[in-house]
């Protein structure tokens, strides 16, 4: 990032979250083997459709430009651009039937049944940039909530309709929004919805996020974000405000814990 910054504060806050995602995800391995079957070749995940907050895209932005130069970063930006073309032909197909009338659960069922090549996963079926994958990757193969609603993966062995330890995502989404906005705010970017953003992992990898696409004091008042195309960035619409102040650290196994069915 060609800009004067020092992000390692919200980067170290954020890996301290994926530290304890991870954790997680470990216990439940240990007190289920028989039902998480993640395995070394295993790439399900690597299909699923899902965006990135906006700490999210900066970390995995920061660390591929570190990570990779010359050819090996074209390869992966080549498969960027057409993971980017596909999940922007999925989204505009979501806003099309939004439009004509289809309601918030047919459409989340019409996104989940698509499948898009992750960018990051190589011919080995391996991942390019597996020690740093967002934390949706990390919490794949075990049950997991959003809205109340629980998920598992379709290839583990956890029974439909029995309660299991669940990740609950709304209240990690909670911890990365805020980390997002703490951060929108020390950077005092004119763009104060960029918090807001829900970022597909090919435009996290594509983005420059430099001065002016951040809105940075002293860029010009009148540049856009250099993603010229605003369809392709999803932002968090009517969001309610947070009823509560939520801890710095995210993880008390209570709250990222509860009973689902799956």
């Amino acid at each position: 990032m060609s800009i004067e910054f020092d992000f390692t504060p919200y980067f170290e806050r954020y890996e301290a979250l994926v530290k304890q995602v991870d954790q997680v995800f470990e216990n439940m391995r240990s007190d289920y083997p028989e039902c998480v079957t993640c395995s070394r070749g295993c790439c399900d995940c690597c299909f699923a459709l899902f965006d990135l907050s906006f700490i999210e895209a900066l970390y995995i932005n920061h660390r591929f430009n570190q990570k990779y130069q010359g050819r090996p970063r074209a390869l992966i930006i080549e498969r960027a651009n057409r993971a980017d073309r596909e999940t922007y032909r999925i989204k505009r197909q979501a806003h099309k039937a939004h439009e004509t009338g289809a309601n918030e659960a047919e459409i989340l069922n019409m996104v989940a049944g698509q499948r898009v090549r992750c960018p990051l996963l190589n011919g080995q079926d391996s991942c390019d940039l597996y020690g740093f994958r967002p934390i949706t990757c990390r919490l794949y193969g075990i049950p997991t909530a959003i809205n109340g609603e629980g998920h598992t993966c379709g290839l583990t062995n956890f029974e439909k309709g029995r309660p299991y330890p669940t990740a609950n995502l709304d209240v990690i989404h909670q911890h990365l929004y805020r980390l997002s906005s703490e951060l929108i705010a020390e950077l005092r970017s004119k763009y104060v919805q960029m918090a807001d953003m829900l970022i597909p992992v090919s435009m996290a990898l594509l983005t420059e996020y430099d001065a002016t696409y951040l809105g940075l004091p002293g860029t010009d008042e009148d540049a856009p974000p250099k993603d010229e195309d605003n369809d392709r960035r999803v932002t968090r619409g009517n969001r309610k405000k947070e009823k509560s102040h939520i801890q710095k650290h995210v993880a008390e196994a209570a709250k990222i814990y509860t009973k689902k069915g799956v």
